[in-house]
């Protein structure tokens, strides 16, 4: 795998400033460096920087998740193995050291390699050889090796699950990377480098309004910069060529805790705000106005269109697209004057736009005596993972890219529910 020279690290925060000025420092040592952090926070993104930015950039750069990766194969594949050494073993197949040879081996999620594995790695690092699967003879090898976890490996350590000295011996350059809730400074240059990424063929980048982004600023990202992508990845495709405000996206379209914090910033807003049936807050030429108190304040420049329903995803094959391009006397024009559409989840009433969705969805309205959402949500996620994993015969590949997940997160639900049986 060839890592672009352009590799970056987005963000102007002192967190990320502190990262990059750190990872130049790192990048010249040949030394094993290892990557902790949350999920989708970049670890990935970091090891390629550190390989992109050192001598060993015009080498192969060659990945491997240590948890996607049966036990009883990962061997065969880090180490290689010889013809005729198993049923299958049809040839000669070189292992993913000896692929990285000169270059940089990434072995992502290793707080998830089995402890017999665990063992043999200590050895190769320690020895700079490998001895592949049927062989006899032990091959030497030149390989930078960077090692990332979202795991306190510590813990891992003290609870038994991962040796010590391995943790040791992995653990020469440390490299911690930051959550995103903890840089919110870093959200703005991310949403316009994911906007400019995920905009349509023929559609300009999404804008973010300032209350937008105000909103998206105080979210905590539990998903870090993966759940931020693919939330704009998502508005792209829903909104293309528009400027969002916080009343522009349906409730559930956002994740659960964004969906509060715009609550919460509608029930703020004052009530004019909210009247115009397009979904944005109108002002002159010079930008959309929102009142405070009673001085109207402009705001930036943005684009204050309502959605296109001639094209798109509103056009007139859509069977929600008489919602958004009713007339000035019709219901859905009123209810949408009324009734703010990403606040309507809560109420008594369900939004014609949320309920045509939720029952597209397969999800029912909510029964009189009230449901346990917490277990609705598990019991129809681990219904999905099951049908997925029935279609693809228990391959984990094809699975993950069926429900879009990352491989690591689908084999941690597979886990959790006890799902290694299925297909």
């Amino acid at each position: 795998m060839k890592v672009s020279a352009k590799t970056q690290i987005i963000g102007h925060s002192q967190a990320t400033q502190f990262l990059r000025d750190l990872i130049k420092t790192l990048a010249a040592s040949s030394s094993t460096a290892l990557v902790t952090g949350e999920s989708g926070t970049g670890k990935e993104l970091v090891a390629q920087a550190l390989h992109a930015q050192g001598p060993r950039a015009a080498s192969p750069f060659v990945p491997i998740n240590c948890g996607a990766i049966p036990r009883e194969l990962i061997e065969s594949e880090l180490f290689g193995h010889r013809k005729g050494t198993f049923t299958g073993a049809v040839s000669d197949r070189l292992g993913r050291f000896e692929l990285a040879h000169g270059g940089t081996l990434f072995l992502d999620e290793i707080g998830d390699l089995p402890m017999d594995m665990q063992v043999k790695l200590l050895r190769v690092l320690q020895e700079r050889c490998i001895l592949p699967v049927g062989a006899s003879r032990e091959v030497s090898i030149d390989v930078r090796v960077v090692a990332a976890t979202h795991k306190n490996l510590e813990n891992e350590v003290a609870e038994g699950r991962f040796r010590e000295d391995l943790y040791y011996r992995i653990n020469v350059l440390p490299i911690t990377t930051t959550p995103l809730r903890e840089r919110p400074e870093d959200i703005a240059a991310l949403l316009q480098f994911y906007a400019d990424k995920h905009a349509l063929p023929g559609s300009r980048p999404l804008k973010f309004a300032p209350d937008m982004l105000q909103m998206l600023q105080a979210y905590a990202w539990p998903g870090n910069v993966r759940e931020l992508s693919n939330l704009v990845d998502r508005f792209s495709t829903l909104f293309p060529s528009q400027a969002l405000h916080v009343q522009t996206v349906p409730a559930c379209m956002m994740p659960s805790g964004l969906a509060v914090l715009q609550a919460q910033s509608l029930a703020q807003m004052p009530v004019k705000a909210l009247e115009n049936p397009s979904g944005f807050l109108q002002g002159p030429a010079l930008g959309p106005l929102v009142e405070r108190g009673d001085t109207p304040v402009t705001l930036p420049d943005v684009e204050t269109t309502s959605p296109d329903v001639s094209s798109g995803p509103w056009s007139q094959t859509d069977p929600l697209a008489h919602l958004f391009s009713a007339d000035e006397g019709s219901e859905s024009l009123a209810m949408a004057r009324s009734l703010p559409a990403a606040l309507s989840a809560s109420n008594d009433e369900m939004n014609e736009v949320e309920e045509v969705i939720l029952l597209a969805q397969g999800i029912q309205t909510l029964p009189p005596d009230g449901i346990s959402l917490k277990q609705h949500l598990i019991e129809v996620e681990r219904s999905l993972i099951e049908q997925a994993l029935t279609r693809t015969q228990g391959n984990v590949s094809q699975t993950a890219k069926l429900l879009q997940l990352q491989r690591t997160t689908l084999i941690e639900k597979i886990n959790k529910y006890d799902l290694r049986g299925v297909g």
